[in-house]
């Protein structure tokens, strides 16, 4: 079986003959460019093939023809296959281009972002610039309060302890004193002697006439200490006076007691009080508890002029204190 065969194209003879050629296509194009023959309207051939002659030459006379694009169409048909390619190779080669339609949707669209971007526009036209904040920077950690017990106020020393016990004493030297003016009046009177003096100074010890004005005298001797207190001694012997009479009512008291003043009637009572209101223990009972008072009390006052003292001192400790402050032990 053999190969099929395929026309060549014929050669050219010569170059001088391609260059005349393409010369005389030259001057045929720029003839029919300055005057085109117009076409007749009576005139118009029945076949098909003269028709679309007619109608190719008419495009061709009314578009611009290019003397470059005339002289290389001349040279191909006198020497095809040469400059161009065949139609079906091209329609290989390349894809018709794309048509591209736009519908009223893309013109609406395309609308719209106008509209869009000159929003956008007026609105960054319209942005103000505001400042920027300060950066403020954190602020350093503060040190953590230490909580101290502030100092409390001191006490004030009071003297009522020192007045009660003191009292105690005075009492005791009360009963001692009492005792030895009983036996001394006893012995005067002829009661008391030498042989008996014992028995006497027992006697009184168990009775209510002894002990009452004793008890009366240190009530009033600590009570008088608790009004005083811390005060000077001026005090003690001026109000000595009242401690003296509570101890001469105390023996009165003591009287009636070892009456006793239950089994007694109202008469009887009165003449009883009568004859102890000046009986000679109880003037001595009045003077005892009166020196008592003012010696004992001497004694009160300075030891209260001492917690004054201290009072003074603590206070100024505090107020030293306050002023300085809290401070931290190291």
């Amino acid at each position: 079986m053999s190969d099929p065969e395929v026309p060549q194209p014929e050669k050219p003879g010569d170059v001088d003959d391609v260059v005349d050629s393409a010369k005389a296509g030259l001057a045929d194009a720029e003839a029919a460019a300055a005057g085109a023959p117009e076409s007749k309207t009576g005139d118009v051939p029945d076949a098909a093939d003269e028709s679309a002659a007619t109608a190719d030459e008419t495009a061709a006379d009314a578009a611009p023809v290019d003397p470059d694009a005339a002289a290389f169409a001349e040279a191909e048909k006198s020497f095809p296959g040469t400059f161009t390619t065949s139609v079906d190779d091209v329609a290989d080669d390349h894809e018709p281009p794309t048509k591209i339609e736009y519908s009223a949707t893309d013109d609406v669209a395309t609308a719209a972002y106008g509209a869009s971007a000159t929003a956008a526009a007026a609105a960054a036209a319209e942005t103000q610039v505001v400042p920027a904040e300060p950066i403020v920077d954190a602020p350093p950690p503060q040190p953590q309060p230490i909580f101290v017990q502030a100092p409390e106020p001191p006490r004030p020393l009071g003297n009522r302890g020192t007045a009660g016990a003191i009292g105690l004493l005075a009492a005791l030297c009360f009963a001692i004193l009492l005792l030895g003016v009983t036996l001394a009046i006893g012995a005067v009177g002829g009661d008391v002697t030498g042989e008996n003096v014992g028995d006497k100074a027992l006697a009184p010890l168990t009775t209510w006439a002894f002990w009452t004005p004793v008890v009366v005298f240190f009530i009033a001797f600590w009570l008088l200490g608790a009004i005083i207190n811390r005060g000077r001694w001026g005090h003690w012997v001026i109000w000595g006076l009242l401690v003296g009479v509570a101890a001469w009512a105390g023996h009165l008291l003591g009287r009636l007691f070892e009456a006793p003043f239950w089994t007694l009637s109202a008469q009887q009572g009165v003449d009883l009080v009568q004859e102890q209101l000046f009986a000679p223990l109880a003037i001595a009972a009045f003077i005892i508890g009166r020196e008592l008072t003012i010696w004992f009390g001497a004694w009160v006052a300075r030891a209260g002029a001492r917690k004054t003292q201290l009072n003074i001192e603590a206070q100024r400790e505090y107020e030293r204190t306050l002023e300085a402050g809290p401070s931290l032990s190291r």
